[in-house]
């Protein structure tokens, strides 16, 4: 009796398995078309589906090769998810009028790094005067926008949005509260998200190009690693009032460890 049993759930499993696999491929053929966002729906929901059948598997081989099958779809829903935030890149330049005395820009606006000096630039209210932080010429204080920003060989960086109104000069605590949405690396490996309180950040990957994709009504701003199309980190639930910039900080030179730049790089 308990082997009928056991195989009628080893059964039940393989038939469930068989069904999601595919289901998964008509979803990875849905995926080419335009409609990301209903995709992602169905990926979501089918990906709750997956999480609640698990638990009711007993056979331990085929709970292992469910939760495989959750990772590839947790995979292919990021996939999809970030082919749709892409659909929303603009075009961003840095601003020098909000730059740090240190920071040094190139002629296009699109990169920025450390270079060890303060220089002579003309003060004003929206120039950053302790920190080596700046912002982007456009700001955004209505629906979607997404960029993508080059980290390639740097120990140390923030990338994320900011409200208009937040405080330029002397000390600043970055954190959803103070009006900055960010994620940072600091001593080369340690990412956290700059919430409020942080939270630590577990990367399979170093990330070398990081998407930042924001939806103002929903109050929403999330981080990718573009290359491995993987997600990092995502604020929700957040309230929006103030117009948002793009916000950057490549960080201190450190004597030449992390002099590399940040580069705004065009949306592929």
């Amino acid at each position: 009796m308990m082997e009928e049993q056991q195989k009628a759930a080893e059964k039940q499993a393989e038939d469930l398995n068989k069904e999601l696999k595919q289901e998964i491929t008509e979803l990875e053929q849905l995926s080419h078309t335009d409609d990301h966002l209903h995709v992602i729906q169905m990926f979501s929901s089918l990906y709750s589906i997956l999480h609640n059948k698990i638990s009711d598997v007993d056979e331990k081989s085929l709970k292992r090769a469910l939760n495989l099958l959750k990772e590839q779809l947790n995979e292919k829903l990021i996939q999809t998810e970030l082919k749709f935030v892409q659909k929303f890149a603009v075009d961003v330049t840095l601003d020098p009028d909000t730059a740090h005395p240190r920071l040094i820009l190139s002629d296009d606006g699109k990169q920025v790094s450390d270079g060890d000096i303060k220089r002579n630039v003309p003060e004003n209210p929206k120039r950053f005067d302790l920190y080596v932080i700046i912002l982007a010429k456009q700001g955004f204080s209505s629906g979607r926008f997404y960029y993508e920003v080059q980290v390639k060989g740097k120990t140390e960086w923030d990338l994320g949005v900011a409200r208009e109104s937040i405080n330029r000069k002397g000390k600043i605590t970055l954190g959803s509260v103070n009006g900055y949405w960010t994620v940072v690396l600091r001593n080369e490996n340690q990412y956290k998200a700059a919430d409020s309180p942080s939270v630590s950040l577990s990367l399979r990957v170093k990330p070398e190009k990081v998407g930042v994709f924001v939806d103002y009504e929903e109050g929403l701003v999330s981080f990718y690693d573009v290359d491995s199309r993987s997600h990092i980190y995502s604020f929700t639930g957040q309230t929006f009032t103030d117009k948002l910039y793009p916000y950057f900080s490549p960080l201190l030179n450190e004597e030449g460890k992390n002099s590399k730049p940040l580069i705004i790089t065009p949306v592929n």
